[in-house]
């Protein structure tokens, strides 16, 4: 899967926020999506490079992976299953 060209169906933007916030955020997401969607999370906490992919893989959803952007931002993608 080219994670470059992945449309996600939504994004949520934790960009400037720390631990647990961008956690949060993206639980919240989930939860109102259906499966098979992807949820594309843009951040900058440092942390969240270990913790969204940990979240993603442990909770019945797959992570597929992550893209280091411009300026800082980290592209993170989950699928909702």
């Amino acid at each position: 899967m080219d994670l470059d060209t992945l449309k996600p169906h939504q994004t949520v933007d934790t960009c400037g926020l720390s631990c647990p916030m961008p956690l949060l955020k993206t639980k919240k997401a989930l939860k109102g999506m259906k499966t098979g969607e992807i949820l594309e999370i843009l951040g900058t906490d440092p942390g969240s490079k270990k913790d969204i992919p940990d979240f993603g893989a442990k909770n019945g959803n797959r992570f597929l992976g992550m893209v280091d952007g411009e300026k800082g931002v980290t592209h993170y993608y989950i699928m909702k299953n």
